[in-house]
């Protein structure tokens, strides 16, 4: 059997440092703490330059965001999505790209 994914208008901001989701600060709070939706990568076991096995930049550079099935990893350049009931995840550039287009108001 085959399915289609039905269409789902949903939000979406891609992500490259701490402070770039809209829902993490108020609009001109002070950015040198961490976000409410992306917070700072941080593992006792994974020191900050370490290089990450998806993208390849320091560690240090990554953040993490809370999902339905825990934490994961947000590269520089991922999309963080919200979904229908207000859940987050990260989406990587090339699938989010192959997933999802711009909805024009009206649509």
């Amino acid at each position: 059997m085959l399915f289609r994914k039905k269409p789902v208008v949903i939000e979406a901001a891609q992500w490259f440092k701490n402070g770039d989701h809209p829902d993490d600060h108020p609009q001109g709070a002070n950015l040198d703490y961490e976000g409410a939706v992306v917070r700072y990568f941080r593992h006792p076991d994974v020191p900050g330059h370490t290089q990450c096995q998806k993208c390849a930049k320091p560690m240090h550079d990554h953040g993490w965001v809370d999902t339905l099935e825990g934490w994961h990893i947000v590269c520089p350049g991922d999309w963080i999505i919200t979904g229908v009931n207000g859940e987050r995840c990260p989406c990587k550039p090339d699938v989010f790209e192959a997933t999802y287009e711009v909805v024009l108001e009206g649509e």
